[in-house]
């Protein structure tokens, strides 16, 4: 575990989860040029969104059970052969049906390749500061809307959004693919350890798992606090607009959330190697939920961006932390396996968002209620936290 090569896995791992993370979230940037050039409407374009979210949720859980049974190089690698052609045969898209099948469905199973996986196999490099690696890992979620957004604006701007979107497609093959080969498997430990003065056991069934209370705390905390911050990060830049912030004034607020996201991750990463995950956790939520309800009381663009530095800080800052308490529950064997499955759940509280923040601006043309809404669901997660289970691995009972 003292191997230097454990900080090439950590590079690697950002560097993919930038590269994928990113090139799915720049449909925000595509989604106006795509409808000016083919009359295709926004809420069809913005369906592949939604699609994204869903079909992610899924693969994560296949995928991160096949890097369980085929190793995570063979995953990574074929994520990465999937996400670039997927790119280009959008970019060929000749009706709104092709695009949302190639970048609503192929892009959103092509990303799911790398988060899970990539954050087991960091868990399994790393005995001590494994927070900290594993935020690392998940920073490049952070960096992605300071990289791949505007560099795709940058060729939307100079050529159009095909060119653009076959370049990023191709430029997706060309970093990836030698990132997924720098991939290696952790040094081989013991089969069975001593956690807390008990022995993991190898062969744990996954029905036992899913059963189990560490595993339904742990996805239902998951789900509870993207649930929570999907929604107003969605509308945000819609609610700074109406409380008469500028456009682009209002845009550059998503951008300071994103940044802070980044420090979060190191700050949460680094106070969970010390302190704990889950005290750290139960405060991350705790000041997630505060700072939603707060949203209520701003109006002013340098309030919003004070506040989006504690709230990006924190829903950047806690979103690793569950990998971390997943690999110390269930031990390396089937990290993948269960890390897919909880982060499977966590999607699907991130498209929930999205769609009841619209409804609910729909029926009281206004977002107070998103955020009263938001900010109890916050409160959920970090109630659910709190029934977390003494940190032991679960152990097969003896006859």
């Amino acid at each position: 575990m003292n191997s230097s090569y454990r900080w090439v896995i950590v590079g690697a791992g950002a560097l993919m989860t930038c590269v994928a993370l990113g090139a799915m979230f720049s449909l925000a940037i595509f989604q106006v040029p795509i409808a000016a050039d083919t009359g295709w409407s926004r809420a069809g374009i913005a369906a592949a969104m939604t699609l994204n979210f869903l079909v992610m949720g899924l693969g994560a859980f296949a995928w991160g059970a096949a890097s369980d049974r085929f190793g995570v190089r063979v995953v990574v690698i074929a994520g990465a052969l999937l996400l670039g052609l997927a790119l280009v045969l959008a970019s060929r898209a000749g009706s709104l049906l092709q695009f949302q099948v190639t970048y609503g469905i192929l892009v959103g199973l092509a990303a799911s390749a790398f988060f899970a996986p990539m954050i087991a196999a960091t868990t399994a490099w790393f005995d001590k500061g494994r927070s900290l690696a594993v935020s690392l890992v998940s920073a490049g979620m952070g960096v992605a809307p300071m990289t791949i957004s505007p560099f795709a604006r940058y060729l939307i701007s100079a050529y159009d959004w095909r060119f653009a979107m076959l370049v990023i497609g191709i430029m997706a093959w060309v970093l990836l693919i030698p990132a997924a080969l720098l991939v290696r498997r952790a040094p081989v430990v013991d089969e069975a350890s001593t956690v807390d003065g008990q022995m993991e056991e190898k062969n744990l069934p996954l029905g036992r798992i899913f059963r189990s209370p560490q595993f339904l705390v742990l996805g239902a905390t998951f789900f509870a606090c993207c649930a929570a911050h999907s929604g107003p990060i969605f509308h945000m830049v819609s609610y700074a607009t109406i409380c008469g912030v500028g456009p682009m004034a209002a845009v550059s607020i998503y951008s300071v959330e994103g940044l802070a996201g980044l420090g979060g991750r190191l700050l949460y990463g680094t106070l969970a190697d010390r302190l704990g995950v889950k005290p750290v956790l139960i405060a991350g939520l705790l000041v997630q939920a505060a700072a939603l309800a707060t949203y209520l009381l701003v109006s002013e663009l340098d309030q919003f961006y004070a506040l989006a530095v504690v709230f990006g800080s924190a829903y950047g800052g806690v979103m690793p932390l569950y990998a971390v308490l997943a690999r110390e529950y269930f031990g390396p064997r089937v990290i993948g396996t269960v890390f897919g499955a909880v982060s499977m759940l966590s999607s699907i509280g991130m498209a929930a968002g999205p769609l009841i923040g619209g409804w609910i601006f729909d029926t009281f043309a206004n977002y107070s209620w998103l955020f009263i809404g938001s900010s109890m669901v916050g409160l959920g997660a970090a109630a659910i936290a709190l029934a977390f289970p003494p940190m032991r691995r679960l152990q097969l009972q003896t006859a």
